[in-house]
């Protein structure tokens, strides 16, 4: 099931809220076990098959955990075999295949390929798998309670796509006493926020999906301005894709009284690519940093290993992003550039910032080509095809992409139509305007949650309308299947 479908909207959402308050008056452990049960529902909606391979990791991870609480298992080599095992299971699903297909090139081989199925949500919950392993050896939880653990791997919200947050922090906010009735300025504030994710994916992202796709499409036909625009359109339909996604498992789950850690800081606002990882997925930039790199030694052990260290944290990005080896070219590159970025802190200070601001954007769509592109070989074509600037041209498919059944109703409304005939590529410019706005403008929706005023409100009101309005074709999130 998906955040952006009639039947969580108009169904599951509300009665999951509803039956969670009511069984918070029976019992608080009624209460959690809606959330388990709603969390199954949700994950298996027309994927029964998932189930089980979420079940397997389940019980393997929650018997290490009890064993290394039975036993207070100090031992770095024990403790670490269930956390093997975790990452054993990811590499298998992922990466298996990927590996094959490498040797097969390499060596000359002709292995088959293995009929594997991706379980959903896989690299997302091994992760919090590994975290709560490793609460559990330092003593960071109370108790092993079963119901606690399920809650905490289970929850629907945050269980296929994020954000990751920590064992400790989510275990002790659904025990709270205070968070166990309904609260109407959290239920307020839920339901503005998911509104404001939500149009951000059926309106922006997907608009952005059909015109990046169309040139993908077309590549070949594509003009050199056809794939300028290719990168700043995909560059614009990752961030309102899965920052839409955040927003809207942020807005659900204060619905519950549940506090998700913030996931995107209006990252296009960077000026450096550090600055940006900052930004960018915040949940598992302080996982990978917690971790990998502060085991790994972080800055502590001299500058050399301090480099090290950062590159080792960037692949292993790159390649939970995915089995490609533009996934792991994308995360060695952004380690290079952040490993730049502190060799050159002290020069790029002095540099005027709306400078510093263009260049880290500019680096940064060009990666996001990268990651998009489906071969390294495929993603350096386009860049030569920008290069050699041989037509500036936008072809008419492109433009066509931005032609919405509802812009000739708004225009009709606001006077605009003459203005459309004269501008060509109006719809495209007018998305293209909003988009930059709402990156480089506000603040992040996160931040401003609490903000609860008239306008917000308004606007979040308007935003759900036109939001459930645009729910005629479901598309899944960029992150879904990773």
């Amino acid at each position: 099931m998906q955040f952006n479908s009639y039947e969580f909207i108009f169904f599951f959402l509300p009665i999951t809220v509803l039956l969670y308050f009511l069984a918070n008056r029976i019992k608080p452990i009624v209460g959690k076990l809606v959330i388990i049960v709603s969390s199954i529902v949700f994950y298996s909606y027309g994927r029964l098959n998932m189930l089980i391979y979420l079940g397997i990791s389940v019980l393997i991870n929650y018997g290490a955990a009890l064993v290394i609480r039975r036993f207070k298992i100090k031992n770095r080599v024990i403790m670490a075999l269930p956390i093997i095992v975790n990452v054993g299971l990811l590499l298998y699903f992922k990466y298996l295949n990927f590996a094959i297909t490498n040797i097969n090139t390499i060596f000359g081989k002709d292995i088959g390929l293995r009929n594997i199925i991706l379980p959903l949500g896989i690299s997302f919950y091994t992760f919090q798998q590994i975290a709560y392993i490793v609460a559990t050896e330092r003593g960071e939880l109370e108790n092993n309670n079963i119901i606690d653990y399920l809650a905490y791997i289970l929850y629907f919200p945050k269980l296929i796509m994020g954000p990751i947050i920590d064992p400790v922090d989510f275990i002790s906010q659904i025990n709270r006493d205070d968070r166990k009735k309904p609260d109407i300025t959290n239920i307020t504030t839920g339901i503005k926020i998911f509104s404001l994710g939500l149009i951000k994916k059926v309106l922006l992202a997907d608009t952005f999906a059909k015109a990046v796709s169309w040139t993908y499409t077309n590549i070949d036909a594509a003009t050199a301005m056809d794939c300028i625009l290719l990168i700043l359109f995909y560059t614009f339909e990752i961030y309102f894709d899965f920052s839409g996604y955040s927003d809207m498992a942020v807005g659900v789950s204060s619905m519950l009284n549940i506090d998700l850690p913030i996931n995107f800081d209006s990252p296009y606002k960077a000026v450096s690519i550090r600055d940006f990882w900052k930004r960018w997925h915040v949940s598992l930039t302080k996982f990978l940093t917690k971790y990998i790199y502060i085991p790994l030694g972080g800055s502590r052990k001299g500058i050399v290993f301090t480099y090290v260290n950062i590159l080792i944290v960037f692949m292993v990005s790159g390649l939970w992003h995915g089995a490609n080896w533009t996934f792991i070219l994308w995360g060695i590159l952004h380690g290079l550039f952040c490993c730049f970025d502190r060799i050159f802190e002290k020069l790029e200070e002095k540099v005027f910032m709306p400078i510093r601001w263009v260049c880290t954007f500019g680096v940064v769509g060009v990666l996001w080509l990268l990651f998009s592109a489906q071969s390294v070989s495929q993603w350096k074509t386009i860049l030569l095809k920008i290069l050699s600037m041989q037509s500036t041209a936008v072809s008419t498919g492109l433009i066509d992409s931005f032609n919405l059944v509802e812009n000739r109703f708004i225009y009709n409304i606001l006077h605009l139509n003459s203005l459309v005939g004269r501008i060509h590529g109006f719809n495209m410019l007018v998305f293209v305007l909003v988009a930059c706005f709402i990156c480089f403008v506000p603040e992040n929706n996160y931040k401003k949650k609490s903000s609860l005023s008239v306008g917000s409100l308004i606007l979040a009101a308007f935003s759900f309308v036109w939001g459930v309005l645009c729910l005629g074709t479901e598309s899944e999130f960029l992150y879904f299947g990773f």
